[in-house]
């Protein structure tokens, strides 16, 4: 895997994003402002694999703007420094393009993770959203908004989807190469 790994680097470590903590805490910024002006942005931008699967093809990189949760704007702003912080230490000690790697990867097995929690709905388990339909409608009645398709039933999912996972992932991460 290391021999993989190198060999990507020499073909494609040019193109390294330089000082990618940095662009992140700046996403994270703008995605709390976002939320800050319209709260109701976070189910336009979401990872929805239900949606890019109808068109909305936006959400393969506009769900990196939503942070992790957070209401008081000092601890996000404490948040945005911790988290600047280590990317920087890591990149600096991993070099640029195995840090992008690290990043990207986590990025792209969460996209990943998504399509695969949609083809276990409908391929797998094909009787899962008509199960869930009769019992909704059984519970709440003819105001069910699982009655309305798989964008509902995936809103609920896409929560679940954030950057929140690649954060923990950047911590265990500085937390392993610097023990102590």
């Amino acid at each position: 895997m290391n021999k993989f790994i190198n060999f990507l680097e020499r073909k494609i470590g040019k193109y390294a994003i330089k000082r990618l903590p940095l662009y992140m805490v700046i996403m994270y910024a703008i995605g709390y402002m976002m939320q800050i002006i319209n709260p109701a942005i976070t189910d336009v931008i979401s990872l929805n694999p239900y949606a890019i699967a109808h068109g909305q093809v936006w959400r393969l990189v506009s769900w990196l703007l939503i942070p992790p949760a957070e209401n008081n704007l000092f601890f996000v702003a404490i948040m945005l420094f911790f988290y600047y912080s280590i990317g920087t230490n890591l990149e600096r000690t991993w070099g640029e393009f195995y840090f992008n790697y690290y990043i990207f990867s986590g990025i792209l097995f969460t996209i990943a993770g998504a399509f695969l929690l949609m083809g276990y709905s409908y391929w797998i388990t094909p009787d899962l959203m008509t199960n869930l339909n009769q019992e909704a409608l059984r519970t709440y009645g003819e105001a069910c908004p699982a009655l309305y398709g798989g964008d509902y039933f995936f809103r609920y999912y896409s929560s679940f989807f954030s950057t929140y996972y690649i954060n923990m992932s950047i911590f265990l991460a500085y937390a392993a190469t610097y023990p102590e």
